[in-house]
């Protein structure tokens, strides 16, 4: 099992696609053609892990994290990141991060978030823009489920929790074919009407190239009527953040302990409690304080993220409860999700959790 067969299949849950302009995720050290001898999951890749994995026998950690964000000009070991990835070259330790574009979709790191705390109904809480297009196409009536197999295949149709969708109109088709032209139907020269289906798909933007080609495969006609048109809508399988509630509306003070307790942290930093009951939750894995916005207009009860700085609590402003968990804390059990979701494919290699805790920030 080589490399880019598991990246391949990480990205069929978190496409890079949906990583933010800033990010940096995706293979960032190694060849993708060599074989896989064990996996390391992690938040972050540090010396320390990269150390845990070759004592593993892993040639490859999976991070959420990435390492890189920025082009490195030089690697002389000058600061921790240099010396991290010198250590996985020297090794044959392959780098791999899948960061903001699991964060952007769904069963991603704030669904997780969303499983530890029992929420029902978790939806996206931010949904993203400019992600979906729509291919309308003309096809002969006796050719319309060929043509609509191989879009399905090639991700057309998806809708939430419903595939092979589509919509289709049967009209009239006409031409008339030149001396040059092969007509699947017709002769060169000779007006032609033919029954056809007017068929629209949607699709994710970031596959137009396969969803074309598929197409073409699909399609019996030389010359193939066609127009793709990118989508105002909002994609709710993608975007930034989750909402979800609890089956029974708790205590604030009940519900802190209970936070506390499903996300294993000590400290939990909130603004002022609203003497209200909590039941609809919002979440956001690590630096969540732009969607504060968002976690009001949808009428959470309160907002549980990280990184929040001292003069942001005040945008609560009596509307919500900010819950400040910490960035490592939101985010550690994106491990597990990554063990999880990799494992129900692949049995032929060792998956491991990082046992380091590379939590930056302690408390005393």
């Amino acid at each position: 099992m080589q490399i880019k067969d598991l990246t391949q299949y990480l990205e069929k849950l978190a496409p890079t696609a949906y990583q933010e302009s800033y990010d940096n995720a995706g293979l960032i050290v190694g060849n993708p053609n060599d074989e896989i001898r064990g996996v390391l999951v992690t938040l972050d890749s540090t010396e320390e892990v990269i150390e845990e994995a070759i004592q593993k026998g892993c040639n490859l950690v999976i991070a959420h994290h990435p390492i890189v964000f920025k082009g490195l000009k030089r690697l002389t070991g000058k600061n921790y990141v240099e010396r991290t990835i010198i250590k996985a070259i020297k090794n044959d330790v392959a780098i791999y991060a899948i960061h903001t574009n699991l964060d952007n979709v769904v069963g991603g790191v704030n669904f997780k978030i969303a499983e530890k705390l029992g929420l029902q109904n978790v939806k996206i809480l931010a949904p993203k823009g400019d992600t979906l297009m729509k291919l309308v196409v003309f096809v002969p009536v006796e050719r319309t489920g060929q043509l609509l197999d191989e879009l399905y295949k090639a991700g057309a149709g998806q809708i939430g929790n419903y595939s092979n969708c589509s919509f289709r109109v049967e009209g009239v088709g006409t031409f008339k074919p030149n001396q040059a032209a092969n007509p699947f139907i017709g002769q060169s020269g000779v007006q032609e009407e033919v029954e056809e289906n007017r068929i629209e798909v949607i699709f994710p933007s970031f596959v137009q190239g396969p969803i074309l080609a598929a197409m073409r495969r699909g399609h019996p006609y030389e010359e193939i009527a066609y127009y793709v048109s990118s989508l105002d809508n909002n994609n709710q399988e993608v975007g930034s953040g989750a909402i979800g509630e609890l089956a029974q509306a708790i205590d604030e003070n009940a519900f802190l302990t209970y936070l506390k307790e499903k996300m294993s942290v000590n400290v939990v930093r909130h603004t002022k409690l609203l003497h209200k009951p909590i039941k609809r939750i919002a979440v956001c894995g690590g630096a969540g304080g732009f969607l504060l916005g968002d976690a009001i207009a949808q009428k959470a009860d309160i907002f549980i993220t990280a990184d929040y700085k001292y003069h942001e609590f005040f945008d609560a402003d009596n509307r919500i409860i900010i819950a400040d968990i910490g960035h490592y804390e939101s985010e550690q059990f994106t491990k597990d999700l990554l063990k999880d979701y990799i494992s129900k494919k692949f049995t032929n290699f060792a998956v491991h959790l990082s046992e380091i805790i590379t939590n930056p920030i302690e408390y005393f």
